[in-house]
């Protein structure tokens, strides 16, 4: 696809890993899962960069990817990098929450959101490297975006936190018992997911090669995970974020 929305402004993929070779897969994940190029589908590393203060007017929506960052961490040991990031992450969510423009944040990004809306987002809901099964709610299976998946897929995971229920004014969308939150709406304009709906098997497994030291498994059992993820259909999540980008577009 190489034409911009039906309001004539691209997309924007919003990359918050501070590690360039996993930002620029996940940047390809993005476009491979909506079915959208670069034309469409711009990108922009807010680790390095602040957002753009002509942002909301240049673009019709925003896709938020992970981040090894998380939300919960004390105010104190978080990087000026990290606090300054969060707060452009905010002001999209704010702006997607009143209806102004569209976003979806995966990851890391729903943590934000959850802060946002007066959630509590805390260490208590982590869940282990690799597939998971996620269940749609009633809420879920009726939504125009989640809505075309079966109530029962396998999505990637791979958190340190997370919350235990939707955050006021939110519309669960998708659960499973390990992390309670595993989708939410807000409104028609604001989604948030807890697993990763982006990435291929191959995709994971490269990324897992760059977080492998990080704390998300047991670095010893890197090949036995791979291979668990290799053998998951992961057929299910990338249509979310292509139902997302053709629902802005």
């Amino acid at each position: 696809m190489t034409t911009t929305d039906a309001g004539g402004r691209p997309l924007l993929y919003v990359c918050v890993r501070p590690q360039s070779g996993a930002a620029e897969a996940e940047y390809r994940s993005f476009r491979e899962a909506t079915h959208r190029d670069e034309t469409v589908l711009h990108a922009h590393d807010l680790v390095r960069h602040p957002l753009p203060p002509d942002a909301f007017d240049r673009y019709a929506g925003f896709l938020i990817g992970g981040s090894p960052f998380n939300v919960a961490d004390p105010e104190s040991t978080k990087t000026d990098v990290q606090r300054r990031l969060e707060a452009d992450l905010e002001g999209i969510a704010r702006r997607a929450a009143g209806a102004e423009t569209h976003a979806i944040f995966t990851c890391y990004g729903i943590g934000i959101v959850s802060r946002v809306l007066g959630g509590e987002v805390t260490r208590g809901f982590p869940e282990d490297t690799g597939p998971t099964t996620v269940e749609l709610t009633d809420a879920g299976a009726s939504d125009p975006v989640l809505g075309g998946l079966p109530r029962r897929f396998t999505a990637l995971t791979a958190h340190k936190e997370g919350t235990g229920q939707a955050p006021p004014g939110a519309s669960l969308l998708a659960r499973n018992e390990a992390c309670p939150v595993q989708a939410y709406r807000v409104g028609r304009t604001l989604y948030a997911t807890q697993f990763h709906p982006e990435p291929t098997a191959a995709a994971f497994i490269e990324r897992m090669g760059v977080y492998r030291n990080d704390g998300y498994f047991d670095a010893a059992r890197f090949d036995e995970i791979a291979g668990r993820v290799r053998a998951a259909t992961l057929s299910e999540p990338p249509r979310i974020l292509r139902a997302f980008a053709d629902l802005v577009g």
